[in-house]
This record gives structure tokens, C-alpha cells and sequence, in this order.
């Protein structure tokens, strides 16, 4: 236990290190699923962690020290008392944290859908009559279907080759459920703060799927290209952060992705890093089972 729980830490980093590598040299639906799932298993494997750390403050508690002296045992000491204590108030931010994220991503979602309200339930196309040029996928649920919100000043900014990629975009956001992955790359940031980096490279990403899918369906890539950087020239206000925005995350980069042409997959490179993903829960199973073993010392 004396390695193995800190190893979630250490991978954090890593991941957050190779995250831009990731992006740039394998395909972006690919990368974007891979590296949310690690982000998702190295955060809970980190919180595991800690919940782990602050559990062996148990052999410090009066009476199991007591009961260890008379039976003339001697209390393993996993971690040092400072380190677990202090996984105490780590683990209160972290839920905090958490709370935050998901309350923020709750309102935003409710906000953006009571725009789209008093719409047929089969639209899937809203137009705002706002100046402002903004696009964005206001992704559904249980209740009510993926929209996409197009306000009429981005609509004439537009040519009508333009606005089919755009719609193109944003249906490849509802279809692949891009805001699922959003959400679930920004709780595992919540809960460990050394994944920021990999919530801005999905993010990024989520973006740069979407662009290739409507590159796909328009034929097009130059055409493609010219439509994100004329949107990006007129794009408004930003959008909220958890709207999945045709102008929003690094346009620079991603018309020079299309003018490159089709990326590859590498998986070997993708399947490394889904591996280093799971490496932290397998340090964590094995700081549990010492700390099982720390527990058997504990009275009954």
C-alpha cells in the first residue's frame, strides 16, 4: 500500500502529459473515447485513493492502539499519519468539487432546452431571432429530443453551403452523444484536478469528431473548413460551457486538421493509453487488499 495508493496520482499526470499527444496522432473519434475512459477510471481510481488513505487513520484510533499494546501486537503503519490526515479534507474538496460540476452542468442544460421550449417535440431545428451569430447542439433526454439552436444572425452570416456543415456538425453532436462524453470528462476533472488538461483535449476533440462527420456528409473538406473559420470570424458571446458549439474550441487548429486531410487511428497509440487508464485501478484493487488485510488488526 505503500506505492500502490499513490500510483493514481502519478498516472493522473501522465495522462494529462501524453492527452495532447493523443489528440494530435490518432483519429479524433477514437481519441475522444479513449481518453474519456481513462480520465473517467483514473478519477474514480484517485478518490478510491484517498478514501483508502484517510481508512488507515483506523489503526490510530485509541482503542484499537489500546487493545494492540495488551495483545503485544505491533500496528503496521501504511502511510504516514500526516498523509492520511490530510486525505481527510481532500476527500470533502472533491466531493464539493464534484457537486459543483454537476449542479453547473444540471442548470446550464435546463437553461438551454427552456430556449428551445414551446417547439413541436419533433423539431429538431430552432431558430432564435437574435443578432448575435451563435450555434450549438442542446443535447436530450428521457423526456426530450436533441436540438439544435441556430440563431438567425449566424444563419445570414452564412452561405447555404456553410449552413449544411453546420447542421452536419451539430447532428454529429446529438448523435454520438458528445455531451455524455463532455460530462463525464468533466466530473472525472471535478474529482481530480490534475485531468483538467484532458477535459480541454476532449473538448477539443468532441469538436474536431464533429468536424470530420460533417466533412463526411457535405463531401467537402475545403468546404468544410471555410464554413468553421467564416463562423468562427462571426461567431457572438461565447456560448455556455457545456454547449457543444460549432465555432468554440480552437478553430485554428481544426481548419488546419481538415485542410490535412483524413487523420489516422493508431491504435497501438490509443490502446497504450486506454491501458494506462486502467493502471490506476489495479494500484488501487492492491492498496485495498492491504488495507483488508490493515483492518484484521481492527477489534471486532
Amino acid at each position: 500500500m505503500r506505492f500502490d495508493v499513490y500510483l493514481p496520482i502519478l498516472l493522473s499526470l501522465l495522462l494529462a502529459t501524453i492527452s495532447p499527444l493523443v489528440a494530435r496522432r490518432v483519429a479524433p473519434a477514437l481519441a475522444a473515447r479513449v481518453l474519456t475512459a481513462s480520465a473517467v477510471f483514473t478519477a474514480a481510481a484517485t478518490t478510491w485513493s484517498l478514501v483508502l488513505l484517510a481508512a488507515t487513520l483506523v489503526d490510530q484510533a485509541p482503542q484499537v492502539v489500546a487493545d494492540a499494546h495488551d495483545d503485544g501486537r505491533r500496528l503496521p503503519d501504511p502511510v504516514p499519519e500526516a498523509i492520511a490526515l490530510a486525505a481527510v479534507p481532500a476527500l470533502v474538496l472533491v466531493a464539493m468539487r464534484v457537486y459543483r460540476t454537476a449542479r453547473a452542468e444540471r442548470v446550464t442544460r435546463l437553461a438551454l432546452r427552456a430556449l428551445c421550449a414551446g417547439h413541436p417535440a419533433d423539431t429538431e431545428l430552432v431558430v432564435a431571432a437574435s443578432p448575435v451569430p451563435q450555434a450549438f447542439a442542446i443535447p436530450g433526454d428521457g423526456n426530450a429530443p436533441g436540438r439544435i439552436l441556430v440563431t438567425s444572425g449566424m444563419l445570414s452570416a452564412l452561405e447555404p453551403a456553410d449552413r449544411r456543415v453546420l447542421l452536419a456538425h451539430e447532428r454529429a453532436h446529438l448523435a454520438h452523444r458528445h455531451a455524455l462524453m463532455s460530462r463525464a470528462v468533466a466530473l472525472a476533472a471535478a474529482a481530480d484536478p490534475l485531468l483538467a488538461p484532458v477535459r480541454a483535449t476532449v473538448a477539443f476533440l468532441v469538436e474536431r469528431w464533429a468536424d470530420e462527420q460533417a466533412a463526411d456528409a457535405v463531401g467537402d473538406r475545403t468546404t468544410t473548413a471555410r464554413a468553421l473559420a467564416r463562423a468562427a470570424l462571426t461567431a457572438g458571446a461565447r456560448p455556455p460551457p457545456c454547449a457543444l458549439s460549432f465555432a468554440r474550441h480552437a478553430v485554428t487548429r481544426r481548419v488546419a486538421a481538415l485542410q490535412a486531410g483524413p487523420p489516422p487511428s493508431l491504435w497501438p497509440l490509443a490502446a497504450t493509453t486506454l491501458a494506462l487508464g486502467a493502471l490506476p485501478a489495479l494500484g488501487a484493487l492492491d492498496a485495498t487488499g492491504d488495507l483488508l488485510r490493515l483492518l484484521e488488526y481492527v477489534p471486532v
